[in-house]
């Protein structure tokens, strides 16, 4: 059992932070449309502009152990982290429009089922492009 803990250490550590961050995001976007007369889009853009900042120092500390050696490194990442969830966030939004504007449901609810397609296509993201480990070839001593 303990392997296998060990094994999926990361996209365990990812789904509690992925729960942290979609918290954030419900709480943000749920105080916006019970507490505002604002357009739920309003909600929806603030509640993603604070969990993509949790997201993206959960993520880069705990989840992926990404280090970086230099501040261009580190803006690199940021950016690249903010591109991938913009991507996403666009598939919020089209999400939250169907569902809401279209099909006339919960805003509340389609928010729910929006944040679990957006985790899985950040976790392929974050894993795959934004915190991969890029292998390091061996130094051969030239003799």
């Amino acid at each position: 059992m303990k392997d296998l803990i060990q094994k999926n250490k990361a996209v365990i550590l990812y789904l509690v932070f992925g729960a942290l961050t979609t918290a954030v995001n419900l709480l943000t976007f749920t105080f916006f449309d019970l507490f505002t007369n604002w357009n739920y889009q309003i909600g929806t853009a603030i509640a993603w502009a604070i969990s993509v900042l949790v997201a993206f120092f959960t993520n880069k500390v705990w989840v992926f152990s990404s280090h970086y050696t230099t501040w261009a490194a580190f803006w690199r990442e940021l950016g690249s982290f903010f591109f991938f969830r913009l991507l996403s966030y666009f598939m919020e939004v089209i999400i939250m429009w169907v569902g809401v504007s279209l099909l006339n449901q919960n805003a509340i609810l389609v928010k729910l089922i929006d944040n679990v397609v957006v985790v899985i296509v950040n976790y392929i993201f974050s894993k795959l492009i934004i915190f991969r480990h890029k292998k390091i070839a061996p130094k051969h001593d030239a003799k």
